[in-house]
């Protein structure tokens, strides 16, 4: 996939930051008195897509950014959508993270973004047909349902472009 054309939520941290536009802000709920002076709920916004993401939980605005910034990338993945080229079109992030039809990665990884967003957009290029998606991405059915699932957000998109075509649920 040329550049023009990659996934937001695939493109390494400094040129993701470079699209970003970043706030800070005091975050309410617990936290004492550190809290209500520090400016520490981190809201990170795409530029190009208006897509955003916050954290505020910790009471460090550097580690509210690192998880502000996974969050948009989750957000972007579930969101943004990109054309899939005909014929082998697995990257070689996701090469290296199947095995036997398996796919391998943890939610809370830094690779979960950038696979969701490639298995997100293989389902819609094969018309959120599950089993399609997953024999052009070389995984079982099982697998692709799964591994969609970790992420709420992700399952109920598909689960909604599912039933504008009167396609039956996935669990």
């Amino acid at each position: 996939m040329s550049d023009d054309t990659r996934h937001p939520a695939t493109l390494p941290d400094d040129e993701l930051w470079s699209h970003c536009h970043v706030g800070k802000s005091r975050s309410s709920g617990p936290g004492g008195q550190h809290r209500n002076k520090v400016e520490t709920l981190v809201t990170i916004t795409h530029d190009p897509t208006g897509v955003a993401a916050h954290a505020g939980e910790r009471r460090s605005a550097v580690e509210n950014s690192k998880v502000a910034m996974f969050r948009l990338r989750l957000a972007l993945a579930v969101k943004i959508r990109c054309p899939v080229p005909i014929g082998d079109a697995r990257s070689d992030l996701w090469r290296s993270r199947t095995k036997d039809r398996r796919i391998v990665c943890n939610p809370e990884h830094r690779d979960f973004p950038s696979l969701l967003a490639e298995a997100l957009d293989m389902i819609e290029a094969c018309r959120y047909d599950a089993a399609k998606a997953a024999t052009r991405l070389d995984v079982s059915t099982t697998q692709l349902v799964r591994f969609v699932a970790e992420h709420p957000a992700a399952m109920t998109w598909w689960n909604q472009r599912r039933a504008e075509r009167r396609l039956g649920k996935l669990k």
